[in-house]
């Protein structure tokens, strides 16, 4: 068998605590503890509490990633039923920001982290039926800008600040409308293949995917979007709506739904598998950030609103002991 210095040319590190930034592939061997430790990718598919919300609600959006994001709009039922709150994460707790200038729930968002994001459509308790206007975040204030091209409510988006798509929702009747966002004005592009509301999305503009939603009945249909056209791909394995994705178009993730559903699915590009792992705090009309492996679910309503927040790691670096014989 050939010496570890032989494969590494290096000899086998002797320390007396773990190191505190291993790479992947390191070996080491603690004096303290007697064991030979390293450092290697496992699957951990598991979700795990975070901080909870200030304000609890549902039917609220989201952006960024799990260490930076962005909660806004909402429903705080009973009082009101359409709010401005906008909450940062950072990886730990909830700070309340700048409220947003329309309160609206049902809306939609997007955004690249806690200082730059998009807010649009969704529906005021006030009166005057869905919206259309957009709201931008720059970490300290929102600004509305252009408004969408169809109003419409219980829609979603992805992408950044100024690369965005916004598809489906509720006008009524269901929409199939999806419009693609520039930095400045909203423009229409190539509709959805099924018309439907409720729905969640992950990926960019270019790159994007649809998933479950609302017709008369729960949907499991899932599309792909190449920057010209929607394809419909293989479906969800649990039909649903009002759940909550993140991630890109290659791999994305699904969780929560109406009726305080607890599946997370992942999808590899191709089809979607169910993990075994599902979320603490089963809800519906949640908001979603982040990727595949490191995912983020706040909000929603169970039996009633919720601020429970849950991080979700889908493989991670992992200290492991190795056993010689």
């Amino acid at each position: 068998m050939a010496a570890y210095t032989g494969i590494q040319g290096q000899n086998i590190l002797i320390v007396s605590s773990d190191p505190a930034n291993p790479t992947e592939g390191q070996i080491w061997y603690n004096s303290t503890s007697n064991l030979l430790k390293g450092y290697q990718f496992a699957a951990v598919n598991a979700w795990a509490a975070g901080g909870a919300m200030n304000t609890a609600r549902f039917g609220l959006a989201g952006a960024g990633s799990q260490t930076s994001a962005l909660a806004f709009g909402g429903d705080e039922f009973p009082s009101p039923r359409s709010t401005t709150a906008s909450e940062s994460y950072n990886g730990t707790s909830w700070t309340s920001t700048s409220s947003m200038n329309t309160a609206r729930n049902g809306i939609a968002g997007f955004g690249a982290s806690n200082t730059s994001a998009l807010g649009f459509g969704g529906y005021s308790s006030g009166g005057g039926g869905p919206r259309s206007s957009t709201e931008s975040w720059n970490g300290s204030s929102w600004t509305t800008v252009n408004s969408l091209n169809t109003a419409r409510v219980t829609l979603a988006g992805v992408g950044t600040q100024t690369a965005g798509l916004g598809f489906g929702g509720n006008v009524p009747p269901n929409s199939a409308a999806s419009e693609s966002w520039n930095g400045t004005s909203w423009t229409t592009t190539p509709s959805l293949n099924t018309a439907r509301r409720s729905i969640a999305g992950a990926g960019i503009q270019t790159a994007a995917l649809a998933f479950g939603g609302m017709i008369t009945t729960v949907q499991s249909a899932t599309e792909s979007f190449n920057g010209s056209a929607w394809t419909s791909v293989n479906s969800l394995n649990t039909a649903r709506r009002d759940l909550a994705g993140a991630g890109t178009l290659t791999a994305a993730l699904a969780f929560g739904g109406q009726g305080s559903l607890t599946a997370t699915e992942l999808w590899n590009g191709t089809s979607w598998t169910t993990s075994p792992n599902s979320m603490s705090t089963g809800r519906g009309e949640l908001g979603g950030a982040g990727t595949q492996t490191a995912g983020l679910g706040f909000g929603g309503y169970t039996t009633a609103k919720t601020g429970a927040t849950e991080e979700w790691t889908g493989q991670a670096l992992l200290v492991k002991t190795i056993t010689t014989s």
